[in-house]
């Protein structure tokens, strides 16, 4: 895989992340019941959260270090998810919004400087970026179908 190749496997899910939830009202946006108790906003900010993770985690990894485990440092992955989901619900959907597209736009550019040799195999800095970020947006544009297609508006 090349640097290209590695771009539009993250594009191809955003956009249908995007497209998921794209025309919905913000009151829409804020309804509970998307996955458990998230509403469209926690799942934004959630993606967001993680792609902001990648973002710290990436250079050390680029650098040859390894970045600490979840459990050591947060007390396990549900627990960060608990921790960014209750830091973020009280932001306002517009910030939300803004904050998704700045840091999407600073990990683009993070993988745009990053190294070719980067991508060519299944390294732990593509590992890394596939949870962080890529396989997280076609987990969450899925179950935001699935609740669109269940509600009485459809």
């Amino acid at each position: 895989m090349n640097r290209v190749q590695l771009l539009t496997r993250i594009e191809e899910p955003w956009s249908a992340l995007k497209a998921a939830y794209g025309g919905l009202s913000e009151a829409e946006m804020l309804e509970p019941g998307v996955t458990g108790t998230w509403s469209v906003k926690d799942i934004i900010a959630h993606v967001t959260s993680w792609e902001e993770e990648a973002l710290t985690h990436l250079p050390v990894i680029l650098a040859g270090g390894k970045p600490p485990r979840y459990s050591v440092t947060h007390g396990g992955i549900h627990t960060f998810n608990a921790q960014m989901t209750h830091r973020n619900r009280e932001r306002p959907l517009s910030e939300v919004l803004r904050r998704r597209d700045d840091t999407h736009r600073r990990l683009l550019a993070f993988i745009q400087g990053a190294p070719e040799e980067t991508f060519a195999t299944d390294t732990r800095f593509r590992r890394r970026l596939r949870l962080d970020a890529y396989g997280h947006y076609a987990i969450h544009a899925k179950a935001i179908r699935r609740w669109r297609e269940q509600r009485p508006e459809g």
